[in-house]
């Protein structure tokens, strides 16, 4: 299972090398491509998607989302006194936990906390900041990738080892499509996520002027420190009903609750670029993120200054402490069951 250096996939996929870990493991970067000229890269560290470049209606590609071009960079973004994930795949719990506390079983856990005093997107070395293997590359029609790691029983506290399998395939219909696949040997929790600010326009631009919808008629309701409070509120006559398109907000940082159904759950919408995305998901919320301290210093690709509205997340997910919430969805992973999400991100022209 364990395919390190990847070499037999070397003729069938376009991999380069992206730099060394700390600890001296190269990190590969991966290309698909669609037969419309759609591109997207990505690396193993934290299986992060480092560039998707969309072709839009005057024939030139656009890379809409934000990303470093080097493995530093990302590394050195960690650093920061909020990281800002580009990219990156979020485990084993995405969101916040409160305290870093819940009960599994009647046994109390204490997770590491590495925000304040909660836990957060895993941890304080979470899977975005971990080498996982590739497995897995097909070529041709609808190209993918699988990305696997094994989280070992305890890591950052969470029970049992946890191995994920992570498949990004880029289909003729322009989308991107993730599934993940995971299985514990003992009930844990988990909350998978990913986490590309996404930029309609371009990732040198902001969002400021692109229009979203999302298919919500409630919030979590969150207190001072972002942690849910367990109530919800209602989205009508809300500035954050997004029910009716509008413009991205400057700041917001929302659990949106999403029914299962097979619409979209959000779309982002740029004039600029007539360009269309879509979000598809089996999960029952999308955390919508524009903004961050973790701007204003960071230089991305191309030399590109980022700022607090360069980008917005929309991180199809379970609730944020749904451990400490009976009526929040079940977010414990029996031993022996598996972990199934399926995200789709759907680019479309439109006129």
């Amino acid at each position: 299972m364990e395919i390190k250096h990847i070499s037999h996939f070397q003729d069938t996929s376009a991999s380069k090398s992206f730099g060394l870990t700390p600890d001296h493991e190269e990190i590969l970067s991966f290309e698909l491509s669609n037969k419309n000229g759609m591109k997207v890269q990505l690396i193993n560290y934290g299986a992060t998607v480092t560039s998707l470049q969309i072709p839009v209606s005057d024939g030139k590609l656009v890379d809409i989302v934000l990303g470093f071009d080097t493995l530093a960079s990302y590394l050195a973004s960690y650093n920061l006194p909020s990281a800002p994930y580009f990219g990156t795949t979020v485990g084993r719990y995405a969101g916040r936990i409160n305290k870093g506390r819940f009960t599994l079983n009647d046994k109390k856990i204490q997770l590491n906390i590495n925000n304040n005093e909660n836990a957060l997107h895993g941890g304080n070395i979470g899977f975005g900041k971990k080498a996982w293997n590739v497995t897995d590359i097909t070529s041709g029609n609808n190209p993918s990738i699988t990305f696997s790691l094994l989280s070992e029983n305890l890591d950052e506290n969470y029970p049992g080892a946890l191995q994920v399998d992570l498949t990004y395939t880029l289909t003729e219909e322009n989308e991107l499509k993730l599934v993940y696949k995971a299985t514990s040997t003992e009930d844990t929790i988990i909350n998978l996520t990913h986490h590309s600010y996404f930029n309609l326009d371009g990732h040198h631009a902001t969002v400021l002027n692109q229009t979203m919808y999302i298919e919500a008629e409630k919030m979590l309701e969150t207190d001072s420190a972002n942690i849910p409070t367990g109530k919800f509120t209602a989205l009508s006559n809300h500035d954050f009903d997004f029910r009716t398109p509008k413009k991205c907000p400057a700041t917001i940082d929302n659990s949106f609750v999403t029914e299962p159904s097979q619409n979209a759950v959000a779309k982002l919408f740029s004039s600029k670029n007539n360009l269309q995305m879509s979000v598809y998901t089996n999960q029952p919320s999308v955390h919508i993120y524009v903004g961050g301290n973790c701007f204003g210093i960071l230089k991305g690709k191309g030399d590109v200054d980022y700022h607090p509205s360069s980008g917005i997340c929309f991180e199809t997910q379970n609730f944020p402490d749904a451990p400490n919430h009976e009526h929040f969805p079940d977010s414990v992973l029996k031993k022996g069951d598996e972990y199934y999400q399926e995200t789709i991100y759907k680019f479309e022209n439109i006129n």
